[in-house]
């Protein structure tokens, strides 16, 4: 199937060299080297913003470099777009989602082809991939109704139909389980080991790049900072060298996935956290910040997706809302941000109630949200980091009705200042952030209004160690100035860390409930499996 031009030889597959590129004054790339051999899967590794992904569209052809060469099997070539890379075996799986969620999955897969094609080929050409490759898609399957996991899938499947020899992976599991991602690098596996092709895993995560990867190369501030045989690394040197600073174990564990490491110092931190706060008073004594009864809500589709949810968050706790994705946290989140009304139950905020599905309802209540996904709804890319700061209230920046762009920039340099957002400044477009630095924007803008209750959905999802570091002890503060805080996350370990209470979320209704102090692994794994569905029900 691919490739084996180089398969036994010293010549890589693919040799970058002194590769430069800036945007402005910001400099993506800086005179960095890489080298991809068959039969290999090399890891990039970096901080949000450390170049990794501008190097990959280097050579994918979607970023034209301003320095270096480009070898593909030792021929010196110039990759000038998409169409050039796949003539040369090249193909890439990107972080973003680029399917249409209407049409199939087979549909997809042959989008970009021209002239006529058979819809029974296509089927079975997407069929037997998915076989090969245990991919487990069904290609009449409407996109738009699978998992983010199996859409990652559906990309993967739409990169090997090329058979390309040559595959780069860009942050592939930002929104994928613990198991899809296991299952993702199984494939990879297969790819490299029976196949041949050459891997590039770009990736901030640091027990993926050291369980999935032969060799890696790290890079910080645009430049290739060190290089090692994955076999010689270990985490605390990665996280040293990726971040240029000691990291705190808590959040090295949860970069990690060490979930018996967070679990074990679970105990610990909620005493030290209790003795700061003075304790938690009786429930039954305190109104809730938040408090949902008995929702019962439904998607588009028709279909319930919350069914009789009912949670509190009180002020100053966070509530972690643990569970398997897809079984509700989209909803609890549209709910929240007013994008959802309900066929029964209430909402309240601290004792009012607040109608659901009325626009601007619950932020007027003082509900916050970090939404799931903030390219698809906390931001628009193609404006400032200052209008995005103000998004949701022109108002703020108004004058007698008047937009004020004076007042914007000022109140937005306070902001950049406050969450240290990395930025060339308030009219910088949005787009030139990192990841890491755009949740701070995010954050910012929703903090900005002091709210009484903060939604915090998949908050450090795509962000690296340093990014959720600092994310994490940021959303403590919040807890701790007096917010309740709501946290909805795929990440064990991060609710485990940051939590006072876990809350398991199965389709659509809380069936547990605990302490951070008293969880146990083994009854909290069962509960996200459904064990004690039908007992809450």
């Amino acid at each position: 199937m691919a490739d084996q031009r180089t398969a036994g030889t010293d010549v890589p597959a693919v040799r970058l060299t002194s590769i430069s590129k800036s945007f402005g004054a910001i400099v993506a790339c800086d005179q960095v080297d890489l080298a991809l051999h068959r039969g290999r899967i090399h890891g990039l590794l970096g901080e949000n913003g450390a170049g990794k992904s501008t190097l990959m569209k280097v050579l994918i052809g979607l970023v034209l470099p301003d320095r270096g060469t480009i070898e593909v099997d030792g021929e010196r070539c110039q990759i000038r777009d998409p169409h050039d890379a796949a003539g040369r075996g090249i193909a890439m799986v990107h972080q973003h989602f680029s399917l249409v969620e209407p049409l199939t999955v087979w549909e997809n897969v042959m989008l970009g082809d021209t002239g006529r094609f058979d819809a029974t080929a296509a089927r079975r050409r997407v069929a037997e991939i998915s076989e090969h490759y245990g991919l487990g898609v069904d290609a009449d399957a409407k996109v738009g109704d699978l998992s983010a996991g199996v859409r990652q899938r559906v990309e993967i499947i739409k990169c090997l139909r090329r058979d390309p020899s040559i595959l780069i992976f860009d942050e592939p599991t930002s929104v994928l389980t613990p198991g899809e991602s296991e299952r993702l690098f199984d494939v990879l596996r297969l790819a490299v080991r029976d196949e041949n092709r050459a891997v590039a895993l770009v990736s901030h995560k640091l027990d993926e790049i050291l369980h999935a990867t032969d060799e890696v190369t790290i890079m910080r501030a645009g430049a290739v900072v060190r290089r090692m045989e994955t076999a010689d690394a270990d985490a605390p040197m990665l996280a040293r060298a990726m971040v240029g600073r000691e990291v705190s174990l808590r959040s090295e564990a949860s970069a990690l996935g060490l979930i018996e490491t967070v679990a074990a110092s679970a105990g610990e931190d909620e005493d030290a956290h209790h003795s700061e706060t003075g304790g938690v008073a009786d429930s039954g004594t305190r109104v809730p910040a938040l408090r949902l009864r008995d929702i019962v809500a439904r998607g588009l589709d028709g279909r319930v997706s919350l069914d009789g949810l009912s949670v509190d968050v009180f002020d100053s706790e966070i509530v972690g809302v643990a569970g398997v994705e897809g079984n509700g946290q989209s909803a609890l989140t549209d709910l929240l941000s007013s994008l959802m009304g309900v066929d029964a139950g209430t909402v309240e905020v601290d004792g009012v109630a607040v109608q659901p599905g009325r626009p601007g309802a619950m932020s007027g209540a003082g509900v916050a949200v970090i939404p799931e996904d903030r390219h698809a709804s906390g931001c628009v890319l193609d404006m400032t980091v200052a209008e995005n700061l103000f998004l949701v209230d022109i108002e703020r920046i108004s004058t007698h009705g008047i937009y004020d762009p004076a007042v914007m920039r000022q109140d937005a340099t306070r902001l950049i200042e406050d969450f240290e957002i990395q930025t060339a400044g308030p009219d910088a477009p949005f787009w030139s952030l990192s990841g890491g630095n755009q949740q701070r924007v995010v954050l910012a803008r929703e903090l900005s209004y002091s709210p009484k209750v903060l939604v915090a959905a998949q908050p450090t999802r795509g962000l690296d160690v340093g990014a959720i570091e600092w994310m994490t002890d940021r959303l403590r503060q919040v807890a701790d100035s007096g917010v309740g805080v709501l946290l909805i996350s795929s990440e064990l370990e991060e609710i485990l860390q940051l939590s006072d209470r876990v809350v398991v979320l199965f389709r659509g209704r809380i069936i547990g409930e605990m302490d951070r102090a008293d969880v146990d692994l083994e009854e909290l794994g069962l509960l996200l499996g459904g064990a004690g569905a039908e007992a809450a029900a």
